[in-house]
């Protein structure tokens, strides 16, 4: 049977009495190769938001500030900072693919293939394209997942590459249930 939600409900014991709990995310299980998650909300940029990450993060490239600057180098106008732009469309994306994550075991193939403009609405999916059993954690697996970013026009702004190492419901229940 398919896990369509990324949540469902157990019962624990806890201090002798029995408890509720919510698991969320999927396990190594869950996950099926070619498998598509349309990841939740999306999210409209603006340029308050720009200028915090920006300035938080110590970047001070002027295409990401300055209007005039930005259209010397080409855009339209200052454009959204495209780890703003990465960071956000991995933070769609964890719900579905990372909650029973171990460990983050990176990032490639990082693409940034179209300028994000304040007013912007990003979207983003991802597909399973690898699945394996770690050789050195029993517990868990190994997922790779292709994510792709889309503004509001459909057209593709980011994509990247992840893996993550994922927790085997087997191992979590004995833990959780004992």
């Amino acid at each position: 049977m398919k896990k369509l939600e990324s949540k469902e409900i157990i019962e624990i014991e806890r201090d002798g009495k029995k408890v509720k709990k919510i698991v969320r995310g999927r396990f190594f299980e869950d996950f099926e190769l070619g498998e598509r998650y349309y990841h939740h909300w999306g999210r409209t940029f603006t340029e308050a938001d720009n200028i915090i990450f920006t300035t938080l993060t110590m970047n001070y490239n002027p295409v990401y500030f300055n209007d005039e600057w930005a259209k010397k180098m080409g855009y339209e106008k200052s454009i959204i900072n495209h780890l703003l732009v990465f960071n956000t469309v991995l933070g769609m994306s964890v719900e579905d693919l990372s909650e029973q994550a171990l460990a983050l075991l990176g990032y490639t193939d990082v693409k940034f293939l179209k300028p994000v403009y304040p007013g912007d609405t990003i979207f983003a999916f991802s597909e399973v394209i690898e699945k394996r059993e770690s050789r050195s954690r029993p517990e868990a697996g190994i997922v790779t997942f292709r994510t792709v970013g889309v503004n509001q026009n459909g057209e593709v702004v980011i994509e990247y590459k992840r893996s993550v190492l994922v927790k085997k419901k087997e191992h979590f229940l004995k833990r959780e249930v004992g």
